[in-house]
């Protein structure tokens, strides 16, 4: 293994590739839940603009097959330029390979759709011709079955390519939480989309440490009252 890919990532070493996160696309995925997808495509998103990560979307077909990109995750962008583009694989679009050298990060971090067509061959043709190391983030990308997903990934990772969740990837970027310029905008996030941990956090804050709870207006609890 090459000792580079013994490096956590960074704000400072690793830039960020959105593939084709696009309503049709989304609706052949099989293998991960789509609402869940959304999710954890939309916190990895804003992990990213936290840590002030550069940031790529692109997209197929977009007016003619694949649809507009989710909403949510333009909005956490909002300035940012779509590159749309015909071929499966984005390693086919100047655009693109302009953008990731224009970044000037050799690692790049990866959430797309399909795992086993736009996801592989853009792995394996920026592994192979551009020389970068890719870090896959397997439950914000999706495949058209459990199967196509999994073997997919099984490929990448023979190929040398780094598999990786959402918030393993947020958590490596914050790696001490004695950082407390992206302290909260982390534990917003967690809160918002990290499900039991995020659950959890909101506990601990209101019941340990006594915070106010994360409501716009405070609820009245009535004591009980035996009928």
């Amino acid at each position: 293994m090459s000792k580079s890919k013994l490096e956590v990532l960074t704000p400072q070493n690793c830039q960020l590739i959105f593939i084709d996160q696009e309503p049709q696309m989304a609706f052949g995925v099989q293998s991960i839940d789509r609402q869940t997808l959304k999710n954890n495509v939309v916190a990895l998103a804003k992990a990213a603009k936290v840590f002030k990560i550069p940031t790529t979307i692109t997209t197929v077909e977009t007016e003619a097959f694949s649809g507009y990109t989710y909403p949510e995750l333009l909005d956490v962008f909002p300035d940012i330029n779509l590159l749309d583009r015909s071929s499966m694989n984005s390693w086919d679009d100047k655009k693109v390979r302009d953008a990731l050298k224009a970044n000037a990060r050799n690692k790049v971090v990866v959430s797309g759709l399909w795992t086993e067509v736009c996801n592989n061959t853009f792995a394996l043709s920026a592994m192979l011709e551009g020389g970068y190391e890719i870090y896959m983030v397997a439950d914000a990308s999706g495949g058209t079955s459990k199967e196509a997903h999994d073997h997919a990934m099984q490929r990448m990772i023979q190929a040398g390519v780094v598999p990786m969740t959402w918030q393993q990837v947020m958590l490596e970027w914050q790696r001490d939480w004695a950082r407390t310029e992206t302290y909260d905008a982390v534990m917003a996030i967690v809160r918002e989309h990290s499900g039991a941990y995020g659950m959890g956090v909101d506990y601990a804050y209101t019941m340990v440490h006594k915070a106010p709870q994360r409501t716009s207006k405070l609820h009245e609890t009535l004591p009980p009252v035996r009928a």
